[in-house]
């Protein structure tokens, strides 16, 4: 395909050896010898590149080259000179130059700078179009992708909101839910009224009685006044519990009191106080296994586990793994101050392959780590973290026509199950449904293989 490029030069001659050059090389070359005419065809027609020199009367090169990026902010510009400094080549940088070449000019360094620059361009129009799919129908409310598992959850979003049910999140950590549970307030009948949200898993026991049922004063020894707890606090709303596979066995007995008689007794008090919330719960943790452990109370599990909602890993998104990243990218290239556009193809394709054990969470980290040690504008994958930019996938089995390079019966059923418990994000419920076992079998062979 033919690309058009516009060359400004004062110089005729060096305009005319810039255009036979180029021409033999399939660019399109229209010149000119003022930078004003150069302003006038930039806003008349659309160029894939300008190329400009730097020492010119009337306009130089760099005052043409920050007007062109006013007019055509997706044209990579191109500073050209015979007396070229590092500070002329910043100067033209921070002007939105995208590269500076220095005289005298080798043909081939000049078009292998195009193909980078319209490189570029293209990679550039890319980001602009993934972040048009984000900001349309890859995004439900605060939550991207437009993967099927994705629109799944949508549709339960959908319809468990409006009811007054108690929802269960689970999940593997990371894959967003409290981002889910604030969904779901947002769109229930008691969007209007607080939403509050408590990590289990972040307080002493004594502390989390106190902090989700509340105390009165001289309860214990630093209760200096009466508290609620967030069950009161969240009246009209939705109480958030992250984490709840954490909260020990002594305190369950309460929190199932609460969801089946609406009331609570403060720490210290003689008195029950009526409570109006509705609870959305998540945990990561396998709550059917904790059940048959006795770590977790079979009647509260029910009356958690009302309505199910199953986020999935990010490994089973697709191509939600680039929306995603795009997404982070554009906010945390503005929150760090960085001038970020996008993605290598590289480096998209190693997030494809990734398997994302710590989910949204970790691709986030990930891609801020990116923005902030980037080298360039674009992200390549000597900016990942080594993990990511050294994996390399597993293969469950190995298959050759050579007798000793096969697996014995025990290796491959070792290395099945592996890839079943990474698949599942060590869930053995899960792996054991997969696999057809039952979970007391699965944990032997568990053992037996030292897979823990």
């Amino acid at each position: 395909m033919t690309m058009s490029l516009l060359v400004v030069d004062d110089d005729r001659s060096m305009c005319e050896l810039l255009r036979d050059g180029l021409s033999e090389l399939d660019f399109d070359v229209t010149l000119t010898t003022s930078p004003i005419d150069a302003m006038k065809l930039a806003q008349a027609q659309e160029f894939d590149a300008v190329i400009t020199d730097l020492n010119m009367p009337t306009m130089d090169g760099l005052e043409l080259c920050k007007e062109l990026v006013k007019v055509r902010p997706n044209v990579p510009v191109l500073v050209i000179t015979a007396f070229g400094t590092l500070d002329s080549a910043v100067r033209a940088i921070r002007v939105g130059a995208y590269d500076f070449l220095t005289k005298p000019l080798d043909i081939e360094v000049v078009a292998l700078a195009l193909d980078r620059a319209l490189g570029h361009r293209r990679l550039s129009e890319e980001v602009k179009q993934l972040r048009r799919l984000v900001e349309n129908d890859k995004r439900y409310g605060d939550i991207v992708g437009g993967s099927p598992p994705m629109r799944a959850v949508y549709e339960t979003i959908e319809r468990a909101a409006p009811t007054e049910s108690t929802i269960l999140l689970t999940g593997e950590t990371g894959t967003g839910k409290e981002i889910v549970a604030r969904s779901i307030h947002h769109q229930s009948r008691r969007a209007n009224g607080p939403f509050v949200a408590l990590n289990c898993a972040a307080m002493a026991e004594n502390l989390l009685e106190s902090e989700l049922f509340g105390h009165i004063r001289g309860a214990f020894t630093d209760a200096r006044s009466t508290r609620a707890g967030l069950f009161v606090q969240a009246k009209g709303g939705t109480l958030f519990l992250d984490e709840v596979g954490e909260m020990p066995l002594s305190l369950q007995p309460k929190l199932l009191r609460a969801l089946q008689e609406r009331v609570v007794r403060p720490v210290g008090a003689d008195h029950e106080v009526t409570v109006d919330v509705r609870v959305v719960a998540a945990t990561h943790r396998d709550l059917d296994a904790f059940v048959e452990e006795g770590r977790f109370r079979q009647d509260l599990f029910y009356r958690l586990n009302v309505i199910h909602l199953e986020l999935p890993a990010l490994r089973a998104r697709g191509g939600d793994v680039t929306l995603l990243a795009e997404n982070f990218l554009h906010e945390l290239s503005a929150k760090l101050g960085r001038n970020i556009t996008g993605l290598s193809r590289e480096v998209i394709e190693r997030f494809l392959a990734y398997p994302w054990p710590g989910n949204v969470r970790e691709l986030q980290n990930c891609i801020e780590r990116a923005v902030a040690l980037a080298r360039g504008e674009v992200i390549g994958v000597e900016d990942l973290p080594d993990r990511i930019r050294a994996y390399q996938p597993s293969h469950v089995l190995v298959t050759s026509s050579d007798p000793t390079e096969l697996l014995t019966l025990d290796e491959v059923e070792r290395r099945y199950i592996l890839r079943v418990l990474e698949l599942v994000g060590g869930n053995k419920t899960k792996a054991a449904q997969v696999l057809g076992l039952d979970r007391k079998t699965l944990h032997r062979k568990v053992e037996l293989y030292r897979l823990a």
